[in-house]
């Protein structure tokens, strides 16, 4: 097992570090988090102009920011002074690292352009390789990653991984031909009606000794339920609801040290529930 899977019960993560609402992905959003006690953070990485990485999920910056633009067409110089909810700086990748060294980074590479300067950063900071996990929706950003850093890097199964094992888990002679790259899959509950996580899936997964995490789930009756049937790890908006979940499992085991208890931006189990769609798995908790 990779040293980043390293964990001990179900992993919790912060989806874009859960809130407060309206600040996805900013440093206000991941200290929210980690007041809490999480210790698993998600977070999406596109590239500026000039090669900076930032967290940040959408391809232009009009959605959840005051400016306009495509994030890889624009300098660092200009991105940085974009505010999230009018408020938040985008984030660089390198600041959130270091500013919370006890985090493991769940890395969702949203465009060509950030797998090399993702490549090159790793490259400068080999100690992170233990703290981030690379996802992507695209099977050929996972090959060049892992290229660069062969079973030292941690990456969760790309789209055609995801789909080949599940066609191999409902064969098994299939199943003990496949070779699959990843450490890991993290796909949604579903794929349309189609459901991923079954109990010959999970059967499957475990033969490879892949954790499965589940993501985006919102409601406390579906955290429940994957966690009852085995699943390594949830993905999660409600930061407070899945803390809580756990809790009354007896399997939070991060790093909770009361700072922030019931007072904050979740609503205790109004989420949007488990979001479906997207592509069959793919390493990452997020359609492009």
């Amino acid at each position: 097992m990779h040293p980043y899977l390293d964990h001990p019960g179900p992993i919790a993560f912060a989806h874009r570090g859960g809130g407060p609402p309206g600040r996805e992905n900013s440093a206000a959003a991941f200290e929210d988090a980690v007041r809490l006690g999480y210790r698993y953070l998600e977070t999406d990485v596109h590239a500026t102009l000039d090669g900076v990485l930032v967290a940040f999920h959408d391809r232009t910056l009009e959605r959840v920011t005051d400016r306009v633009g495509v994030v890889a067409a624009l300098p660092w110089s200009e991105v940085s002074r974009a505010r999230i909810g009018g408020i938040d700086p985008v984030p660089r990748l390198d600041d959130l690292v270091a500013t919370f060294p006890d985090v493991r980074w769940n890395l969702d590479l949203k465009s060509n352009q950030a797998v090399a300067p993702m490549v090159s950063w790793l490259q400068r900071h080999p100690h992170l390789l233990e703290r981030v996990c690379i996802g992507s929706f695209s099977d050929a950003r996972l090959a060049a990653v892992r290229r660069a850093f062969g079973a030292g890097v941690c990456t969760s199964a790309g789209p055609g991984e995801v789909r080949r094992l599940r066609l191999a888990s409902l064969g098994g002679r299939a199943l003990r031909r496949l070779r699959i790259a990843a450490d890991c899959l993290q796909i949604p509950p579903r794929h349309g009606r189609i459901p991923l996580i079954d109990r010959v899936f999970l059967a499957a997964a475990r033969s490879r000794g892949l954790p499965v995490h589940v993501w985006t789930i919102n409601d406390a009756v579906t955290m429940e339920d994957l966690l009852d049937r085995g699943v390594d790890g949830l993905v999660t908006d409600e930061t407070r609801l899945l803390r809580d979940v756990l809790r009354r499992r007896g399997a939070w085991r991060h790093h909770d040290d009361g700072a922030q208890d019931d007072g904050g931006h979740g609503d205790g189990g109004h989420g949007g529930g488990a979001h479906g769609g997207g592509p069959p798995g793919g390493g990452s908790p997020d359609p492009e």
